[in-house]
């Protein structure tokens, strides 16, 4: 792999200066910033602190996270961390998450434009938000990850310590002792971690792919790890209870598998305090909610959710999403935005 991108601070604010929000006129619905470069990830922090990422899909990503401030976008933590030249640097960012003590969680799926995983597997950091350093890196093992894995979204349980991912290279789940460092990979090749067709149809536009596991979403009670395939309409979860015991054989993992509902096609996921589960709406340019009563709300519709990607939520409510186009030929694709739909 040939780098060629020096990340410099003026770079980056001439390359990625966010547009000045706007209001749709959809009252619910502000355009908090916009970007000519291609983003997946968002995460809000406890104060309001916005984080985004880049993912590693082509040779024009000059950062792989970025803080959003005053208007711009800021490498985070430094320049020198988003640039892959260095030794300790981000290689191929997919999600960044915020968790519950206020920590930036971010994963590397360490397999740059699709072309398997570089030598160290895929990484999973923590930043501590209070002097953004590294807390802490974890690696996983050969066999936890393939040669073609590429480790997708993120959910941190802080009460248990663990950590739970999706592997969307190869449809499996990956779970992760934060204590013990130890890691497994469950579910692998099952049918709830599989792609289900080998296509979309999002806003008239088909979009020929088949993606395995990808959008998970922890319950508030902590109970439940709920996932589904990118391609794909079913709803799964599993008791964490389950995942949590490194002791069970992959057959008895399995027979715990519950399937919940159909739903639209959704690329991530995120539940809400109140259990609401926060889904896209590849399909038709929306955002829905699978409600704790079990039905499913349209919660808005509008031609401006060009793919809605990524789910963060504030202290208040508001919920964020990125909008990252993928279904779309590049020549049709207009600004990349962070929305925020207002509570």
């Amino acid at each position: 792999m040939s780098w060629k991108y020096l990340i410099t601070a003026s770079f980056l604010l001439s390359m990625l200066a966010c547009k000045p929000a706007k209001q749709n006129q959809d009252k619910q619905i502000e355009v908090i910033a916009s970007s000519d470069k291609q983003w997946t990830g968002v995460a809000v922090s406890q104060n309001g602190r916005l984080f985004v990422n880049f993912p590693k899909w082509s040779d024009d990503v000059p950062v792989s996270v970025a803080e959003i401030i005053d208007g711009k976008t800021v490498a985070f933590p430094s320049p020198e961390w988003n640039n892959p030249e260095k030794n300790e640097s981000f290689k191929a960012v997919q999600s960044v998450v915020v968790d519950e003590q206020n920590k930036l969680w971010v994963l590397d799926t360490r397999n740059p434009l699709f072309q398997g995983v570089l030598e160290g597997g895929p990484k999973l950091y923590v930043f501590n938000l209070e002097n953004n350093e590294m807390e802490k890196m974890y690696s996983f093992p050969e066999g936890v990850y393939q040669p073609n894995s590429y480790f997708n979204d993120v959910r941190i349980d802080t009460e248990n310590q663990f950590a739970y991912m999706t592997d969307s290279g190869n449809g499996a789940l990956i779970v992760l002792d934060l204590q013990l460092g130890e890691s497994k990979r469950v579910l692998d090749l099952h049918f709830s971690t599989e792609s289900e067709v080998d296509h979309l149809v999002c806003d008239g536009v088909k979009w020929e792919n088949s993606v395995h596991s990808d959008g998970i979403a922890l319950s508030p009670d902590k109970q439940f790890l709920y996932y589904i395939a990118l391609t794909g309409h079913s709803l799964y979860r599993i008791s964490t209870k389950v995942l949590r015991d490194l002791n069970l054989s992959d057959e008895q993992i399995a027979a715990q598998v519950e399937m919940v509902k159909k739903v639209p096609a959704t690329d991530g996921m995120m539940f809400d305090k109140d259990g609401n589960l926060w889904l896209g709406g590849l399909e038709d340019n929306s955002i829905n909610v699978l409600q704790s009563n079990g039905e499913i709300k349209k919660q808005v519709k509008d031609e401006i959710i060009r793919w809605a990607d990524s789910f963060a939520m504030d202290q208040t409510g508001n919920v964020y999403f990125t909008t990252s186009q993928i279904h779309l030929p590049e020549n049709q694709r207009k600004q990349y935005q962070v929305i925020q739909l207002k509570k």
